[in-house]
């Protein structure tokens, strides 16, 4: 559920445009200071899959280093055992007790992001960010122009697949730009199409801080390289498994790639990288984790919420970063506020996370009461502190009618073998109880600009769905040709939950951008968003 925010403000645009260079943006208020974000996302990569974790087998010479450089997250936590439920949680902040997008499709429709679904995409592109989303989507359906397509979650730029399933053909018969399809008659593989794209994107010269979210398919199943499968083409190995081991080491240097554009760049000092993965290592189309040790020490693989399932790596990368591991647990429903907070950006009110901007310096940063995760009649866990019980549904994992719980404590027992939900029955029932508690609705209200056009007229409304006041708010509209319409009055406190709006006249069409500057956290902030105008409504 949506709590409607009550409407505090309704204004009058001015009448008088005033032509203003397009420096004088809102927009350009922010510092210049504001990083760069590059969100690397693997599909299906163990926590065991590179060497800074321990792995042996397969060779990972670019996210060793990243990790001997940054900040490696020892106990860093996926949104889910499985994919779409863990991207919505990456992309939301919210964990999958409460996300949108819960389960996978497995043989249904694809699930859906909503209007309601904010993500740190959007919040940055309100801030000023140039946005893409380059590689694996994984939401549905598979059509332009829907409120769930990455155009509409806050992504100006769009290169990959929209759908679940088709991300699992490497060589495809087309992918999207944008609202497009792009033909390729499956010729081409699509991650080297995307390493090319990303670097385009971070490579373009721009005043605009940017964001590039990098969800490439590597290395889910089935086992797709091209030619053979490289320095293991000669192990004694399946053929699934060679192939597998070239993906990992083909995902590490498109990361060798991506970091190098940024240095070539010369972007790399204002850039912070993000690695990580959507779940536990995959053991399909004869793909055999325990050869690698893909889970490292844990139980589970991917689909299941033991320690295998939903431990994943994390690396942080910036050249100012202070080499170091950070063992606290963090989760992917943390990237949205971290990444808020690190822009300056004031996060939105109700979500799970938790920003671990703090951490990235050695220093200290809010703490989880507890971790949830959530398979709708499947299976749920919860972790706090160093005890995490797993609930199954009856029939589920050769659980009986009436379900099974099973407790462990991972301060001793990281394998998760010794069930102890017999001998702490009331710790258990406890468990089981905040579990329950943690899992329902949507705590999330409206947040950000609106912009609505109808009959002359352009409704700006900005929505604070924050948890802190913003004061001496002003909304303008700057219009085709470099005219500029401003709101008479200035709004003194829109508190948490309100919203307000402004009326402006429009005898024009095309594109037009809505503005919205106001104060909070001891600066000033500028969102906007563009909108165009139909012919009709002139």
């Amino acid at each position: 559920m949506i709590d409607a925010p009550s409407r505090r403000t309704l204004l009058t645009g001015a009448i008088a445009g005033l032509t203003l260079p397009s420096a004088a943006s809102p927009a350009r208020a922010a510092p210049a200071s504001r990083p760069n974000f590059v969100v690397i996302l693997a599909d299906d990569l163990g926590w065991g899959e590179i060497g800074s974790q321990g792995q042996r087998m397969i060779a990972t010479p670019q996210l060793d280093r990243l990790a001997e450089e940054g900040v490696r997250f020892e106990t860093a936590y996926s949104g889910a055992p499985l994919c779409a439920p863990s991207r919505c949680a990456l992309l939301t902040g919210l964990h999958a007790g409460h996300g949108t997008v819960r389960e996978n499709p497995e043989g249904g429709p694809q699930h859906s992001l909503t209007e309601s679904d904010l993500t740190f995409a959007e919040l940055l592109q309100l801030a000023g960010y140039r946005t893409a989303c380059i590689g694996k989507w994984g939401f549905g359906p598979e059509e332009p122009d829907q409120e769930s397509h990455p155009n509409a979650r806050g992504f100006a730029e769009f290169f990959g697949y929209i759908g679940h399933r088709h991300a699992h053909q490497y060589f495809p018969e087309y992918l999207w730009h944008n609202g497009d399809q792009v033909r390729l008659g499956r010729e081409a593989y699509a991650p080297d199409l995307f390493l090319r794209r990303a670097i385009e994107f971070v490579q373009q010269p721009s005043e605009q801080p940017f964001l590039l979210y990098f969800p490439t398919n590597l290395p889910h199943s089935p086992s797709e390289v091209p030619g053979n499968a490289g320095a293991y083409a000669h192990r004694p190995w399946t053929r699934a498994n060679r192939r597998h081991a070239a993906q990992v080491t083909r995902l590490d240097t498109d990361v060798a790639a991506l970091v190098r554009a940024l240095r070539e760049a010369g972007v790399a000092r204002d850039t912070l990288v993000l690695f990580t993965s959507d779940n536990g290592p995959h053991r399909e189309k004869g793909v055999t984790p325990w050869l690698f040790d893909s889970n490292g020490p844990f139980r589970g693989d991917k689909r299941d919420l033991y320690e295998g399932g939903i431990r994943v790596p994390l690396i942080a990368w910036s050249p100012g970063l202070r080499s170091r591991v950070e063992r606290r647990p963090v989760a992917l429903w943390d990237v949205l506020p971290t990444l808020a907070e690190l822009a300056g950006v004031p996060a939105p009110d109700g979500i799970d996370g938790l920003s671990f901007r703090k951490l990235l310096d050695g220093g200290d940063a809010p703490r989880h009461d507890h971790l949830v995760w959530n398979r709708p009649r499947k299976a749920q866990a919860i972790r706090r502190g160093r005890w995490k019980a797993i609930r199954f549904e009856p029939g589920i994992a050769a659980a009986g009618r009436e379900g099974r719980v099973e407790l462990y404590d991972l301060a001793t027992d990281q394998q998760e073998r010794r069930d102890l939900a017999r001998r702490r029955p009331e710790l258990t029932r406890e468990l089981m109880a905040l579990l329950d508690e943690s899992i329902g609705p949507d705590p999330r209200g409206p947040y950000g600009l609106k912009v609505l056009s109808a009959a002359g007229e352009v409704t700006v409304t900005l929505v604070n769905g924050s948890a802190v006041p913003w004061t001496q708010v002003r909304l303008g509209l700057n219009l085709p040709r470099g005219r500029r319409l401003e709101a008479r009055d200035e709004v003194a406190a829109l508190l948490p939950g309100e919203e307000c709006s402004a009326v402006f006249p429009v005898g024009e069409r095309g594109l037009v951008t809505a503005s919205a500057g106001f104060r909070t956290g001891g600066r000033r902030h500028a969102f906007r968003r563009a909108h165009r105008l139909r012919e009709s409504m002139v």
